[in-house]
């Protein structure tokens, strides 16, 4: 499972972070929706929890 970590630079602040999760067959294909609009800001493994805490 992946971390989606993006935000909208339009109605966000630079630090705000959302979440959306992804399994390994969907990872790509939302990285790619989330990068064309300018929102993905990181990709990272479930497993890095610390990411979930800023």
């Amino acid at each position: 499972m992946w971390q989606l970590l993006w935000n909208n630079p339009k109605i966000h602040t630079p630090d705000r972070r959302k979440v959306w999760l992804a399994c390994d067959d969907h990872r790509e294909s939302l990285s790619q929706f989330l990068s064309v609009r300018g929102f993905l800001r990181d990709t990272v493994p479930i497993d890095d929890r610390d990411t979930l805490d800023e």
